[in-house]
């Protein structure tokens, strides 16, 4: 991997649903071909060595859409990860889970023990960490270490960056270095708000299901054009 390629992209992916009503398609078939998509991108950070992928997949505020879809979601998340199992391993593949997942959090317990299911079977796979954000926000995320650290007693003054850190989600996962956004939205839409500080942002108004190889080299060409700073005078890259 040279200097110019990201450890880590996020997805922000958006337009599933515009997909499917501009070729008169239900929603639910938009999202079925969003996840072919996510697919996609697994295969080609494989080949150009990216190891770290995370997708917006279920945001706190998509409760608010018809309860119908919200089901429908969930189902074609289950099946899923239940059909690709032993793609995802044979591919070492590990899949990692953000969000709220507490018993009173919303999630269907279908799908919390599909997720500590997933996460255990792929958990010794290292070519590819591939992290779906799932009842997830990041103002939740953060109140929710902010109450870790509180109920742990810390000190005040021993409340750095690095110990708020290690009780985020995606501890142990760099930050992202790009950030994706597809169907023509500018928004960070309540995602990944702390990881994503100094990360390079690339929009387009390509819809999800149709984000491809051609897609994503385009922003990885336009990543590499970035002169990455973080608030000093020289690059980073």
């Amino acid at each position: 991997m040279n200097n110019a390629t990201p450890q880590h992209i996020a997805f922000i992916m958006d337009g599933n649903g515009r997909w499917a009503k501009s070729r008169g398609l239900p929603r639910l078939e938009g999202h079925r071909r969003g996840m072919e998509a996510v697919r996609t991108m697994c295969g080609e950070a494989l080949k150009l060595e990216i190891p770290y992928l995370t997708f917006y997949a279920f945001s706190t505020e998509n409760w608010q859409r018809p309860m119908e879809e919200v089901s429908g979601l969930f189902e074609l998340m289950y099946q899923y990860f239940k059909r690709e199992m032993d793609k995802l391993n044979a591919r070492g593949i590990r899949v990692r889970f953000i969000g709220d997942r507490s018993e009173n959090g919303k999630l269907p317990e279908k799908i919390r023990n599909l997720m500590v299911n997933v996460e255990e079977k792929t958990a010794k796979n290292a070519n590819l960490t591939a992290t779906f954000a799932v009842n997830y926000s990041g103002q939740d995320e953060l109140v929710r270490a902010t109450r870790k650290i509180l109920q742990a007693g810390i000190d005040p003054a021993q409340l750095d960056r690095q110990r708020l850190e290690k009780e985020l989600d995606t501890a142990g996962i760099p930050a992202p270095d790009l950030l994706i956004r597809t169907s023509g939205e500018q928004r960070l839409s309540n995602f990944m708000l702390w990881q994503l500080a100094y990360s390079e942002f690339y929009f387009t108004e390509t819809h999800w299901p149709a984000f491809g190889e051609a897609e994503l080299q385009a922003a990885l060409t336009a990543y590499a054009s970035r002169n990455r700073r973080f608030g000093g005078l020289e690059s980073k890259q």
